[in-house]
């Protein structure tokens, strides 16, 4: 799909994989929505890239259909969805002080799986309405799993069992829309230079960073938002789960 003139909404767009992903897409010519539930973050966003800022909280249904109906008005509906939204608190099942609060567990399956399916049935809902496009294209959706839905760490239960059902998601949902010309892809990214990480003493940084084969360092958001636009851009990249890692491959803990 060619990227000019058309909508896009980008889920965590106020910050890291999301932000840059905004700014790649709308450097291609869409007309895009940054949804964050951050407002400070989103509309400092959308005023850089000459977008429009939306707060959403995805784990909340109708926080979310009404950024989207809002998103409609101002763009019309959207082709293309990137989820980046999500959380990864480190916590073990059984910690010192007990067994993991089942609410902690909810909430994390709440953002990163619910929150992801949440922006997918809207906007697939609405792409399938439109006209169709070369090889009868209506839309893209692109989610966010990690490589820890493969190889999750010790303290990463609940976050790798959020991405392994984002990646699990994704074939089922590409094979359902294929009917109305809606592709789904999946990017499961490694180490990456994004708030969560680089918010972390320089020497941990560095040790997960020798980590990674090569190139050994944390991946750029800039080369997560390269793969988004590749899968946008190739009609036969559909119902996959791309790694994006360095070759990395998590160890215990």
């Amino acid at each position: 799909m060619k990227l000019h003139g058309h909508a896009a909404i980008v889920t965590g767009g106020g910050s890291g994989l999301g932000a840059a992903t905004a700014r790649a897409l709308a450097k291609a010519g869409a007309k895009v929505a940054v949804f964050d539930v951050n407002k400070d973050a989103a509309e400092t966003l959308a005023k850089e890239i000459g977008g429009m800022a939306q707060i959403c909280d995805v784990a909340d249904a109708a926080s979310t259909e009404a950024a989207v109906a809002a998103a409609a008005k101002a763009h019309g509906p959207a082709r293309v969805a990137v989820a980046c939204a999500g959380i990864a608190p480190a916590a073990r099942i059984v910690g010192r002080e007990g067994p993991l609060a089942l609410a902690d567990f909810r909430r994390v399956i709440e953002v990163n799986l619910i929150g992801t399916f949440n922006i997918m049935r809207l906007v697939a809902a609405g792409a399938a309405q439109l006209p169709t496009l070369e090889d009868g294209e209506r839309g893209v959706v692109v989610t966010t799993a990690s490589v820890a839905a493969y190889e999750g760490q010790i303290g990463q239960a609940a976050y790798a069992a959020s991405k392994g059902g984002v990646a699990a998601l994704t074939l089922p949902a590409a094979r359902e829309f294929a009917r109305s010309g809606i592709r789904v892809c999946t990017v499961a990214p490694g180490l990456f230079g994004t708030p969560l990480l680089l918010n972390m003493p320089q020497a941990v940084q560095d040790s997960l960073a020798a980590g990674v084969p090569f190139p050994t360092r944390f991946g750029h958001p800039e080369e997560y938002a390269r793969l988004v636009l590749a899968i946008i851009d190739n009609p036969m990249l559909n119902g996959e789960t791309i790694r994006l890692d360095g070759a990395l491959r998590m160890q215990p803990k």
